[in-house]
């Protein structure tokens, strides 16, 4: 019996450390080695599993042991899952910024696709829309595209963006060279209540190829998906390198295809950005991972990024009913123009 508690002792040890390395290891090594970067990108029951496994195995060894094991889920749950709490509370008029990776394409070949997109989107009474993957909506029926973009009348579409708005807008397409290809994004100009900010449209490589090359080829696929970590990399830095010195708020939003945690959104985080999720957001936020195999959101790789001058009420996700990304969502405000 003492031979059994013994066993159960160092293996409840055993799965708390690991529980511990990780989840440290992934929030304080922001540009670590390959591994390390693939595991902010496991579905979080993967994650969860050693620690609720130790927990199990602690219930027989008394409360100090199930004190520990608990810990470890927590940890996993709050700090490895990313789960935020903020108050919602603040002063001044806001606006709603809504980012969606609508895949405007896919919902033609979908039944009833082209409508949950409308759906989702006019739920959310957006005051600024940022799409990618939006270059299919040229496809769309005219009705179709007036619903979607109902009460916005300022509108910006090229390539795969769209930007519109209820506000008065100027918008560019722009290019940043990452090192050996051009990062197309979009820059737009905003006008409220007589101040001004910035906004810049974005959507980073997708992950896919090389999850699928890491999961399909295993040790095989470890360069595929260094490579392809290390361009979404080279894209971000790109970007914080052309934002220069802010002149204005600026507002960064779109499809990051990074975790918060991840290089990739911390090289932008330096340039003084900060996340709306992370700043007022309630809960895990979601906003990839329904449509794979788990059948539940588990990433948060969409973003709205916001500088100094622009205050964050809330920040949630919406529906995961008509595109593989949940749109997220920003209620903003905007620091009055000085003298103002």
């Amino acid at each position: 019996m003492a031979y059994v508690r013994g066993a159960l002792r160092a293996l409840v040890l055993l799965l708390v450390a690991a529980v511990a390395a990780i989840t440290a290891a992934q929030q304080l090594g922001s540009d670590g080695p390959w591994w390390l970067e693939l595991s902010r990108y496991l579905p979080y029951p993967i994650l969860l599993a050693p620690a609720l496994l130790a927990l199990l195995l602690a219930l027989p060894l008394g409360w100090r042991w199930i004190v520990v094991a608990a810990a470890a889920v927590m940890a996993v749950a709050v700090v490895a899952m990313g789960f935020e709490w903020h108050s919602r509370d603040g002063e001044g008029s806001t606006f709603r910024l809504v980012t969606y990776n609508a895949k405007a394409a896919l919902a033609l070949e979908r039944p009833g696709g082209v409508a949950a997109l409308i759906r989702e989107v006019t739920a959310q009474h957006a005051d600024i829309l940022v799409m990618q993957d939006a270059g299919g909506l040229r496809h769309w029926r005219a009705e179709d595209k007036a619903a979607l973009l109902a009460g916005l009348p300022q509108v910006f579409a090229e390539g795969q963006y769209l930007v519109a708005s209820r506000f008065p807008l100027r918008c560019a397409t722009a290019q940043v060279d990452t090192g050996g290809d051009q990062l197309v994004h979009v820059r737009c100009s905003v006008e409220r209540d007589g101040s001004a900010f910035d906004l810049i449209a974005i959507h980073f490589e997708s992950p896919r190829s090389g999850l699928l090359a890491a999961r399909r080829e295993g040790f095989d696929g470890i360069e595929p998906w260094r490579r392809n970590h290390e361009a979404r990399l080279a894209q971000s830095r790109a970007l914080a390198r052309a934002l220069g010195p802010a002149t204005r708020p600026l507002i960064v939003a779109g499809d990051l295809n990074a975790p918060e945690s991840s290089a990739v959104v911390g090289s932008l985080l330096a340039t003084g950005l900060r996340d709306a999720f992370a700043s007022a957001g309630r809960g895990w936020g979601y906003s990839y991972g329904h449509t794979l195999r788990p059948a539940v959101s588990f990433l948060r790789i969409d973003h709205i990024l916001v500088g100094p001058g622009i205050a964050v009420r809330d920040c949630f996700v919406g529906g995961a009913e008509a595109s593989d990304h949940r749109p997220v969502i920003a209620d903003l405000v905007l620091a009055a123009p000085a003298g103002g």
